[in-house]
């Protein structure tokens, strides 16, 4: 018998620009979530908005962090990651946006925004394409420090 959850029909799915210089804005957000009000057919959403954190590293603390990315290619990478999660969950919408260019600490930089008709599916969607996000996308981060010198992050993890 075929699994009810997940969405075997084969769809293709414009690809988007994902990319934002600097960083995302809360304006930007709160109007994405507010679109999403007239489609009564939603249950759930999930959010994930990645933040700059004030690490410290050695006596420095992070000041900001100076994204840069193969755009064509990140972006024909995360559309595959885009495709193989809705043939994997049913949802009925998923948005990605990520910034380019310098993002001050505490400042957003990543936000996934998952929309299905259950929550277990835009929950289970968003924190996979985060995960894989993360892993698989040519993005890559700059620590700038607040001596102004800087250090390239070293892992995928955590944003």
């Amino acid at each position: 018998m075929e699994n009810p959850a997940v969405n075997t029909t084969e769809k293709s799915h414009k690809p988007k620009k994902v990319f934002m210089e600097g960083p995302i804005s809360p304006a930007f957000i709160a109007d994405s979530i507010a679109k999403h009000s007239s489609k009564t057919g939603i249950g759930g959403h999930s959010i994930f908005l990645g933040q700059v954190r004030k690490d410290v590293i050695g006596e420095q603390t992070v000041a900001a962090i100076e994204y840069t990315a193969y755009t064509e290619m990140a972006e024909e990478k995360l559309h595959e990651i885009r495709e193989d999660i809705f043939a994997k969950y049913p949802l009925t919408c998923m948005h990605i946006y990520h910034s380019l260019g310098t993002v001050p600490a505490g400042e957003i930089c990543l936000f996934v925004f998952t929309s299905a008709a259950h929550r277990k599916e835009a929950i289970d969607a968003c924190t996979e394409m985060v995960e894989r996000i993360k892993k698989e996308a040519p993005i890559w981060g700059k620590e700038i420090l607040g001596d102004e010198t800087y250090v390239w992050k070293k892992t995928v993890d955590g944003v």
